[in-house]
């Protein structure tokens, strides 16, 4: 009977014990397989499958990252979030949220792998192409599924030397990385152990399945046997030995030497870091392989320690010095510098430089260069400092211009050429520019605003910042008024101006009030002079642009409404304004709805809606003044021209509020509308005069039941409708109310006289809407019952109908005796206004239908026919008098026509003058 039957053993050594346990064994059922092992169930928990699937596809991603499979690490990836995302309730339970250490340092490696790879331009242009698709999707799904998960990565890259948890990395992978040679072979020896694990457990399976009592047989082999031949023990049988070292000859001291030479540049390529125990070890000197200390290894790139600036017998002297900076600076800009080792490399020069006291001019040049390094530190230009950049940065700036200030003899400046600075003695020159870097540092400053939450406290704490970027404005302003340069002088003036456009003074109202005395230097008269400096000595073009929009915004600002309104007129800026740049337009809108709010606070209402007609119009004030973003349609932008309007954005403190600026033009439009069109209202050829408000009217009278008004427009509509009316006392509570107040009104300065302004203009205008439709009905108005109906002075009245007559926009005359206005009735009726309308359509008509016959009939008269209607060509018919020939009736309608015409043009005329 074969053994594989056998219910026991035949060896009489047995012992009873043995047989007692056998005997109480139940029968046993036996299947025919090649391993006879009885398989034991081992009860484990959900924390350790969960821990074991996931270091099992760990070991499988290492394995394809050594041979650089791609393809298959893509997939093992894809597995590996599966499988967390499965063990995500273990690892909420067990460890409070925090991903296990050694998943997280498989993320670490193989972001550096494909980061490697990536760089390795020349290899990945002879990758297969499913492993190059592979690579990108793969870097692409490491960079999204990292970003998740990045304040525990970057915990792990800050503190690499901690011991590693479990299912990290285990030693039967280093010892299988280790077993690998470089070079071509890299991909066939790398398969070695997925086969040798496999095959090294058959081999254990199979030694144990063999029974004592065929030791003699002739097929038995015992692998595991000591009484090996060659000496081995027998931890060379190990599961963590292959199978291609079993049967390798032994090596060397010298093999082993190069081996682990071999095997430590290895894992410095893969940006490994040294074993605890071994760094340990060597700083014990217990180890020592003449490599010198291990670099540090932080989001896959090695930062190396500081070279030394200079030995210790070297001359630390001014070429000295300025050579090792031409060496950090020439790095400036390449592909792999180290923006932050160079920013270290250029302060450690400025400090050995102060410390061996070199002069003021190779610590202005030093200073210039740490500043560019700060401006150059973040990758996109879009992008905005860090604070702690910032802070560094506006020290350094107030340093150097601080350093130029004390030393009179220091010049700095573009124009002086490398070849001729002067670095030892006075007189010091130096090839730089200070102003340039001041100008970096305020255009710094406006994208740190732009990136904040303007509704936040770190807005604020931002703006504060602008206290310290004027006063290094200022001192460079001193510097470059001593050196008399036109062109920086323009320029820093200019920077000074954008820090001052747009602020409002108190004291120059109150200057003009007379409440302070006239002497007093306010921002009216700092801005005179600054403008009209760089009006003089100017040359680009842009710069005296630029600095004509500020003096009027900050004219209008304060309420100087003709200084403004001259300065434009004189510049000629509305006819040029097309061909400058964006942000000369942007401030070009900001400065005309600064224009329109003045000459509404001035009671110029044609003004101020002729100001902002052109921004409203359009419906996108928000975009033309650059204070956000309007929903994207379909096509209507891309990408890059949005990233392009966001960068021109205005900082939040700078905005004009829009639904100030609506209401006002809305208002406007009223005051001017609906007078305008109650005396036209029978005029078929009457044209609007503010489209937008317009629609808004016609939309609320095409509403079957309209209710109480509650946004600004509604409010605005309802009172242009009680207008028409004539009542001013329902029109005036519309648009000044307590609502109305808080959203509009009360953001004006001084805003009692604006509401007093507009209560003003809304009797006088009600009163002549009033006269205009209701001029018909009277004979004669007497002037003390307008003057009861709305309020108004005896003067005002008299003085508004005299302009209404003069005008010829009211028949009538004044009857000085008796204080009364006497209409006439020389107007058309209702009735009669409508016959006109109804005679010129059917004449339109008429005209439209003998121009449709002539086109239509004409080919066939030019055959030369004689006589009959053949004659029309030779001058007979309807065009006989144009082509000279006979008259008839076809001559007499066409000269009807052409007075008609001509009446019709005469008539066009005279309406677009009256009305515009």
């Amino acid at each position: 009977m074969s053994r594989f039957f056998a219910t026991g053993t035949d060896s009489e050594s047995e012992s009873s014990s043995e047989e007692e346990q056998v005997s109480r064994q139940p029968p046993m059922t036996f299947t025919f397989s090649d391993d006879e092992e009885e398989t034991r169930r081992v009860v484990r928990s959900t924390k350790e499958k969960r821990f074991e699937e996931l270091t099992s596809i760990i070991k499988n991603i290492r394995n394809y990252k050594k041979i650089k499979d791609m393809t298959s690490m893509l997939s093992s990836f894809e597995d590996l979030q599966k499988a967390y995302t499965k063990a995500l309730p273990v690892v909420m339970k067990e460890t409070n949220g925090q991903p296990p250490e050694f998943f997280l340092r498989c993320l670490i490696e193989c972001e550096t792998f494909v980061a490697q790879l990536w760089e390795d331009r020349n290899y990945r242009k002879n990758m297969s192409k499913s492993n190059s698709k592979s690579l990108t999707s793969l870097r692409q799904k490491l960079r999204k599924y990292c970003k998740e998960m990045e304040p525990e990565l970057a915990h792990i890259r800050e503190q690499p030397e901690l011991p590693e948890q479990d299912g990290d990395k285990t030693d039967d992978d280093s010892s299988d990385s280790e077993a690998h040679e470089v070079g071509g072979k890299a991909e066939a020896e790398a398969k070695v152990p997925q086969v040798t694990a496999a095959t090294a457990t058959a081999v254990e399976g199979f030694t144990e399945s063999r029974a004592p009592d065929d030791d003699d047989s002739e097929d038995s082999i015992d692998w595991g046997s000591d009484s090996s031949s060659s000496g081995d023990s027998s931890d060379e049988y190990d599961k963590n030995i292959t199978l291609r070292e079993r049967f390798l000859k032994r090596t060397t001291e010298r093999d082993e030497e190069e081996e682990r030479e071999r095997r430590r540049e290895r894992r410095r390529d893969r940006g490994e870091r040294e074993r605890p125990s071994v760094r340990r070890a060597r700083k014990a000197g217990e180890l020592d392989d003449g490599e010198g200390a291990w670099e540090t290894v932080r989001n896959g790139v090695a930062t190396t320690q500081k070279p030394k600036m200079f030995s210790k017998e070297a001359e630390v002297d001014v070429p000295a010095v300025v050579k090792k900076l031409e060496e950090v600076v020439a790095a400036r800009g390449k592909k792999r510098t180290d923006r932050r080792l160079q920013l270290e490399l250029l302060r450690e020069l400025l400090t050995i430089s102060d410390a061996h006291n070199l002069g003021p001019a190779v610590a202005a040049k030093l200073k210039a260069a740490i500043a560019a390094a700060y401006f150059d530190y973040n990758a996109k230009v879009s992008d905005s400092m860090k604070p702690e950049h910032w802070n560094k940065l506006v020290e350094c700036v107030q340093d150097l211009v601080d350093l130029l200030i004390g030393h009179e003899d220091l010049v700095v400046s573009e124009m002086v050429p490398e070849e001729a600075e002067q670095l030892v003695g006075p007189p010091w020159r130096v090839n730089s520019c200070a102003v340039t870097a001041v100008e970096r540092l305020d255009d710094e400053f406006i994208k740190l605003l732009k990136e904040c939450d303007p509704h936040s406290n770190e807005y604020v704490d931002r703006l504060k910042d602008e206290i310290r970027v004027s006063s290094i404005i200022d001192k460079i302003q001193k510097y470059v008024e001593k050196r008399g340069v036109q062109d920086e002088v323009c320029r820093i003036y200019l920077r000074k101006i954008d820090h001052l456009y747009y602020k409002f003074d108190p004291t120059v109202l109150k200057q003009k009030a007379g409440e302070l005395p006239a002497g007093l230097d306010t921002s009216i008269q700092v801005m005179n002079r600054l403008c009209k400096y760089i009006y003089a000595n100017d040359n680009t073009g842009r710069l005296r642009t630029r600095a004509i929009l500020s003096h009027m915004y900050h004219y209008a600002l304060h309420d100087d409404w003709f200084r403004a309104r001259d300065l434009l007129l004189m510049s000629h800026l509305q006819e040029t304004i097309n061909h400058s740049d964006p942000s000369t337009q942007i401030l070009y809108n900001r400065t005309m709805a600064n224009l329109g709010l003045c000459a509404f606070r001035y009671g110029n209402i044609k003004d101020a809606h002729a100001c902002l007609v052109d921004l409203m119009v359009t419906g996108k004030p928000k975009e033309l003044l650059a204070q956000g973003l309007l929903p994207q349609r379909q096509h209507e932008r891309s990408k890059e021209q949005e990233k392009i309007e966001k960068q021109r954005q205005m900082p939040f403190h700078m905005h004009i509020n829009l639904e100030l600026l609506e209401c006002v033009y809305f208002v406007s439009a009223m005051l001017i509308e609906i007078p305008y069109m109650a005396a036209h209202e029978f005029d078929a050829r009457r044209r609007m005069i503010s489209k937008t408000f317009y629609q808004n009217l016609r939309a609320s009278e095409r509403q079957s039941l309209v209710g109480p008004p509650e946004s600004m427009r509604e409010h605005v509509v309802a009172a242009a409708r009680a207008m028409r009316h004539g009542n001013w006392e329902l029109c005036y509570n519309y648009i000044v109310n307590p609502k109305m107040n808080a959203k509009v009104w009360d953001l004006f300065y001084q805003a009692d006289l604006v509401r007093e302004m507009l209560l003003r203009l809304i009797r006088e205008e009600s009163m002549r809407t009033y006269l205009f439709t209701y001029s018909n009905v009277y004979a004669s108005v007497s002037l003390e019952t307008l003057q009861a109906m709305f309020q108004l002075p005896k003067s005002a009245v008299h003085s508004l109908v005299s302009k209404m007559i003069i005008g010829e926009e009211l028949l009538a005359s004044m009857d000085d005796p008796s204080g009364c206005i006497v209409l006439h009735r020389c107007e058309p009726s209702r009735l009669q206004a409508l016959a006109l309308q109804l005679t010129d359509k059917l004449f339109n008509f008429v005209d439209s239908n003998e121009r449709i016959f002539e086109m239509k009939q004409n080919p066939f008269f030019q055959r030369g026919n004689v006589g009959g209607y053949g004659g029309r060509d030779r001058g007979g018919g309807r065009g006989g008098q144009e082509r000279g020939g006979g008259g008839g009736r076809g001559g007499d309608g066409w000269q009807r026509r052409g007075q008609r015409n001509q009446r019709r043009h005469h008539d066009d005329r005279g309406h677009d003058g009256e009305g515009y």
